[in-house]
């Protein structure tokens, strides 16, 4: 009987519980939320690979080739009166014969030792035992004659005496061809060291100063670098280079050159030589080789023997040797600005009968000038006087 009541009371208690949660449903009481789990969206089938197409390459502009502008060709300056410009280049010259031979002169009594001290100043200066004693005699006579000495009476005498030692017969003006026909053949010789490819340049510099057309053979075959140094020369004043290969024989260069330049008709062929030891047989006998291929095609008009005047009386045995193998017809004294010994010029003309040319008086590309007598005497004699009338004279001229 007892669980009977317990169960009914359970049941009654359900019903209460079912009703009062009705009314609060029907009261409009909220429900608790009920988060619903995530719908999985169906995944996107996988995307195929990018096709990349290739680009198609851009065009490529060829760059133009760089031209280098070409060099302009130079004008040398007038070789009239460039000695006058160049006087200067002499000073030391001037120390030891001009002004030291005027203030010997210049003395109140001229004894015997001031002879002997006028005779040692010459020789220093490399005039030669010859000239010397024949300038000192005549010197001698005149002076005697003179009785009292002026310093412009002293200079005349001075003057006049020099310029009869540097006197001779043949003519300073480089050839010039008489044959219509072909150019001019200028042969260039010498020993090593005595500046002979770049006084070569510089004589085409003289020649295209003068109005001549010049062609440059490179004969000097066994150094690259004597053709390069032609060809650089050339170049400056539009001339051109007949070259061959290192080690070719110098005589085909030489003839090759000359029959180019009846080719194209220029007014001169230079052609420059490898330096020679005079002592050497076998080097002299190709030189000798050399000339004679050349006059296949006409005489050689000119042969200059490029001579360091800083050598000094050892430059006259190089130009005897040279003159018996190629018969040189001119000199070209370099470095004459560089010595005291200027007297050179005197005994290389006294001593072989060959006229200087051409001098050397420095390292610019026109510093070579033709030889004048006068206007080396007068740069030899100056007197540094600003104001006398020499040198106004010379500034007009310059």
């Amino acid at each position: 009987m007892d669980l009977w009541w317990v169960w009914l009371l359970i049941g009654l208690a359900v019903i209460i519980a079912a009703a009062v949660t009705i009314v609060v449903v029907k009261r409009g009481a909220a429900p608790p939320e009920v988060t619903p789990p995530p719908v999985e969206e169906p995944s996107a089938p996988p995307r195929p690979p990018a096709v990349t197409t290739p680009a198609e390459p851009e065009a490529v502009t060829p760059e133009a080739p760089t031209v280098e502008p070409e060099p302009a060709v130079e004008v040398p300056e007038p070789t009239a009166g460039r000695l006058v410009r160049l006087r200067t280049r002499l000073s030391r010259s001037q120390n030891a014969i001009g002004r030291g031979l005027l203030t010997l002169l210049s003395r109140d009594r001229l004894d015997e030792d001031a002879w002997e001290e006028i005779e040692d100043t010459l020789l220093s200066a490399d005039v030669g035992l010859e000239a010397t004693g024949q300038i000192v005699d005549r010197l001698r006579e005149r002076t005697k004659v003179l009785g009292t000495r002026t310093p412009t009476e002293l200079r005349a005498l001075l003057a006049e005496e020099l310029t009869a030692a540097l006197t001779v017969d043949s003519s300073r003006e480089l050839a010039t061809s008489a044959s219509p026909d072909r150019p001019t053949v200028i042969l260039v010789v010498g020993v090593n060291g005595a500046g002979k490819t770049t006084t070569c340049g510089k004589i085409a510099r003289v020649l295209v100063a003068d109005g001549r057309p010049v062609l440059l053979g490179a004969a000097d075959t066994f150094r690259a670098a004597a053709a390069d140094q032609l060809e650089t020369w050339a170049g400056r004043v539009g001339s051109s280079v007949v070259r061959g290969p290192e080690g070719a024989d110098p005589a085909s260069v030489a003839f090759d050159a000359v029959k180019q330049g009846i080719e194209q008709g220029v007014d001169t062929v230079l052609v420059d030589t490898a330096g020679r030891l005079q002592n050497k047989s076998g080097l002299m006998d190709e030189l000798g080789k050399v000339k004679r291929v050349i006059e296949k095609h006409g005489p050689v008009d000119e042969t200059l023997l490029v001579l360091d005047a800083t050598t000094g009386q050892n430059g006259l045995e190089q130009a005897r040797v040279f003159t018996e193998v190629v018969q040189v017809s001119g000199v070209v004294l370099t470095k004459l600005d560089g010595t005291a010994k200027g007297g050179i010029v005197i005994a290389v003309q006294r001593r072989l009968n060959v006229p200087v040319k051409l001098i050397g008086l420095g390292e610019g590309p026109d510093d070579l000038a033709p030889f004048d007598v006068a206007q080396f005497v007068d740069a030899l004699l100056d007197d540094g006087d600003a104001t006398s009338p020499d040198t106004v004279r010379r500034q007009s001229v310059a």
